[in-house]
Parts: structure tokens; C-alpha cells; sequence
């Protein structure tokens, strides 16, 4: 059964909404800065030859790329505008040297919201970015916050996919970061703060035409809604929160399953979202290629096994994506 699985897996198209590339002015902007180690994880390398190698051997189609953790911010506005520039050109040409191969969300300048939606402008209009990586915070200004609602705005207008990426909390206890690194807690609560900040201001409803794309499974976010539901009307009552469209709000969300994913997982999942809303990822390269390829080959036998879950599979690792990132050449 196993073997038979196996087989028919290789012939399934695949997309990988989570992945990473990380450019040497990336690092050695970080580097100088003494900033390679603010995510309390090592930098792994990446090249565009083993990425490409790691598709062909998960069987992944196409790959859509994002920067990595941390901001390249460091309080100099021209700074950031250089390296992120550099990314996302970098990107738009490997894009288009590698035809089908790769697709990539731009990131942006923040905290300076000036500079970030001229970059997006520029990203999405010129270069034909597939959508916008947002960072959960940007040095302390969160995604939901007043300040970028003209930057929401812009992206709306444009209907832009959004993913969104965990990045060091702040505050941060750094006394508790130092005994567990922020992949292992921080960074789903980090995740889960920054879409129930969101929700909070109803970011989703008023910027309807964008969709986001929550990674690690959702993160605390099957827990976290349903409590937050609960406590809603008391905390309108006191006049502490304002009214909520949790539909309106709720439909703009999709969900990668990298990191984590299993059976329960997923079902969870389905308790606050849709089957065509969740995607694949493999959160490439931060762990060896091997280990990403056995967990998505398990991720494909467990799936075909269950027959609750089967006939989502082909969805999961490719047609939501293909229906998410709409009027995009695949």
C-alpha cells in the first residue's frame, strides 16, 4: 500500500507557499549589525542551485519565496530601502530566469510606512511580485496597528496575497528566549498576536480584497478564536473592544501547514476555516532537505490514507494555491 502511495505521490503537482532565500547582502547587512543571531536560530545557506535541487526531489513544482526573519531595520531608512530592494530584484529576475520554477512575495521597508508602500508600489506594479511578506512586527509596530492602514489600503486596491511571517516579539523576555528559542513558543504566539490584532480592528473585513496567508498551521489560532468569540461580548459590554465581523474577517485567512502538520492538526484546523483555504509549505531551508522531503511524503501518506482527509490532498499541496494566487501564470 505504502509503495503504491508513493508512486502515484510523484506524479502530484506541488506548491510550496512557505520557503526562503537568504542573499549575502542580507547577511552581511545583518552581520554588521551583529544581528544574525536575533531570532535565537542560525541563518541556514541557501543557493538557488540546491533550492531547485530540493524541488525536483520533493516533487515541487513551484516555489513562492520570501525574505527571512529578521527586518533588515536597524534606524536607517536608506539602508533598509537598499537590501530590500536588492531582494525583491533579485527575486523579480530569478522569477523570470527560472519560468515556473519560482514566484515570490516582496518585502517591504518597515517601520517607515512611507518608504514600505513606495516599495510595494514599486514591487508590485514594476516587478510583478506575486504578493507581500509582511513580518508579524516591524521593531514594534505589529500588523493591525493604525499606522498601516494606508499601507492596507494600497494593497487592497491591488488585491494583494500577503504572507505573513513570525518574527521576534517585542517586548521579548529575553531570559525566556535564551532557554527556548522563539521557533519553538514565541513564534506561534507571535503569529497568533499579530492576526488577532487584526481581527481586533476588523483589518480583514475593511481591507476585503486582501488575503493573508498565516503560517505553522495556524499556529494558536484554532485555540485562540473560539476563546476570543467567548470573551468578545463581555469585553464590548465594558466598552473595551469594538464590535467584530467574524466572517468578513475569518473568510481573508488561508494557512500553510509547515512545521507541524498532522491528521489532528488539520482538523483542527477545519473548525475555524475551509478546506480550498489551507496550503502547503515546507519552510525551506531550515531544516535539511531530507527531512522536509520525508515530511511531505508523509504528509501525502497519511492524507491518502484517511478518508476524511483524501480528497483534499491534491488542493492542499497545489489547486488552493493556484485558486489563491489568482490571474498568476502558472
Amino acid at each position: 500500500m505504502l509503495g503504491l502511495i508513493s508512486v502515484q505521490a510523484v506524479a502530484q503537482k506541488v506548491i510550496d507557499v512557505h520557503c526562503h532565500n537568504i542573499l549575502p547582502s542580507y547577511i552581511e547587512t545583518l552581520d554588521r549589525h551583529d544581528a544574525a543571531l536575533e531570532e535565537t536560530f542560525p541563518l541556514p545557506t541557501w543557493n538557488v542551485e540546491s533550492h531547485l535541487a530540493f524541488m525536483k526531489g520533493a516533487g515541487i513544482e513551484c516555489s513562492v519565496l520570501t525574505m527571512p526573519a529578521p527586518q533588515p531595520w536597524f534606524g536607517d531608512v536608506d539602508e533598509s530601502r537598499r537590501i530590500i530592494r536588492e531582494y525583491n530584484e533579485y527575486c523579480a529576475a530569478l522569477k523570470r530566469t527560472y519560468t515556473g520554477k519560482f514566484k515570490f512575495c516582496a518585502s517591504l521597508p518597515l517601520p517607515d510606512v512611507k518608504a514600505a508602500i513606495q516599495e510595494a508600489i514599486y514591487a508590485l506594479d514594476t516587478l510583478g511580485a506575486d504578493g507581500i511578506k509582511l513580518a508579524t512586527n516591524s521593531r514594534g509596530q505589529y500588523v493591525g496597528d493604525v499606522e498601516l492602514d494606508t499601507l492596507m489600503h494600497i494593497l487592497n486596491e491591488r488585491q494583494a496575497v500577503i504572507i505573513l511571517h513570525p518574527h521576534k516579539p517585542s517586548p521579548v523576555n529575553e531570559g525566556i528566549i535564551a532557554n527556548s528559542p522563539l521557533a519553538v513558543y514565541e513564534y506561534p504566539a507571535e503569529t497568533t498576536r499579530a492576526v488577532i490584532n487584526m481581527i481586533s480592528r476588523n483589518v480583514l473585513s475593511r481591507y476585503s480584497d486582501v488575503k493573508f496567508v498565516v503560517p505553522h498551521c495556524g499556529s494558536f489560532l484554532p485555540l485562540a478564536i473560539p476563546r476570543m468569540k467567548a470573551v468578545h461580548p463581555a469585553m464590548v459590554s465594558k466598552g473595551f473592544m469594538q464590535e467584530i465581523d467574524w466572517e468578513a474577517n475569518l473568510r481573508n485567512l488561508y494557512y500553510d501547514l509547515a512545521g507541524a502538520a498532522t491528521p489532528e492538526v488539520v482538523r483542527t484546523l477545519l473548525a475555524i476555516t475551509t478546506p480550498d483555504h489551507l496550503l502547503y509549505g515546507s519552510d525551506y531551508p531550515y531544516q535539511p532537505d531530507w527531512v522536509l522531503k520525508a515530511g511531505l511524503e508523509r504528509m501525502r501518506v497519511w492524507m491518502s490514507e484517511d478518508p476524511s482527509l483524501v480528497s483534499l490532498l491534491s488542493r492542499i499541496l497545489y489547486g488552493n494555491a493556484v485558486t489563491l494566487f489568482v490571474d498568476k501564470s502558472w
